[in-house]
């Protein structure tokens, strides 16, 4: 089946094309199709520890990019050829630290947008060795959009991504039609995307949307299929939706 994939390489920008300050570039994924909206967000900025500073200027110029328009050859990036899994939205990056290494014959790409999370990432992975964990720092949605070859993906994992509770805030959740297709075209044939959340009027809005894209066949939860999709680890945000004994729901598609 052919895919009518809209022109991702069109973003909006203001003014001259240059990013816009307070927020990143917008993909335009043309009508028909939503995608999150994030307006005049002000993202949080954090400073980092000394050691911390030192820790990014020593490694994070072989370990980490930044957001740009260079489509990455994970092959060379890596050092070798393996499935190719991204994490939208890593956080601190404990799960994904903890995770990586029962999955070393897998390459984990986290993307996060804030600086010190992805610092506590880069520490870990320096301290305790992990080989098989790569960072880029950049709104997921044009992570997928911009650097992540189409049909070159595994798996994505997107873990408790933001609820966005407020009803005027709905538009910025990346569960929506226009991501759901941008991820499938970066998923080869047979690929993995996994979701999970313990906000329950989220989950209702990712239930009306898993059969949205036609060409992510949905699986539901649990489902027979590749171990990358086995979360062995309770993520932050996981532990503290048990805490408030929030239901976890998770949801399984599989590019057709």
């Amino acid at each position: 089946m052919t895919m009518n994939t809209p022109d991702f390489s069109q973003t909006h920008r203001e003014g001259t094309g240059e990013l816009p300050a307070g927020r990143p570039l917008q993909t335009d994924f043309g009508p028909g199709l939503d995608y999150p909206r994030l307006g005049s967000v002000t993202f949080r900025r954090g400073t980092l520890t000394d050691n911390q500073e030192r820790t990014w200027r020593d490694h994070w110029p072989h370990l980490g990019r930044d957001l740009g328009d260079e489509v990455v050859d994970m092959t060379e990036w890596f050092g070798r050829e393996a499935p190719t899994i991204v994490e939208i939205g890593s956080g601190t990056g404990t799960s994904t630290a903890a995770m990586a290494p029962v999955e070393p014959d897998h390459n984990i790409v986290a993307v996060e947008i804030y600086r010190p999370g992805l610092a506590k990432l880069l520490g870990a992975c320096v301290r305790e060795d992990i080989t098989n964990v790569r960072m880029i720092k950049g709104d997921g949605v044009e992570v997928l959009q911009r650097m992540i070859a189409p049909g070159s993906l595994d798996g994505v994992r997107i873990f408790f991504p933001d609820p966005w509770p407020k009803a005027r805030h709905h538009k910025r959740r990346i569960i929506q039609s226009g991501p759901l297709h941008l991820i499938a075209s970066r998923l080869r044939p047979g690929g993995i995307l996994h979701v999970a959340t313990d906000h329950a009027e989220y989950a209702e809005w990712i239930t009306e949307l898993v059969d949205v894209e036609p060409e992510l066949e949905y699986l539901g939860w649990p489902a027979d299929v590749p171990v990358l999709t086995d979360r062995q680890v309770v993520t932050k945000f996981e532990a503290k939706g048990i805490d408030k004994d929030h239901t976890i729901t998770e949801y399984l598609w599989r590019r057709r």
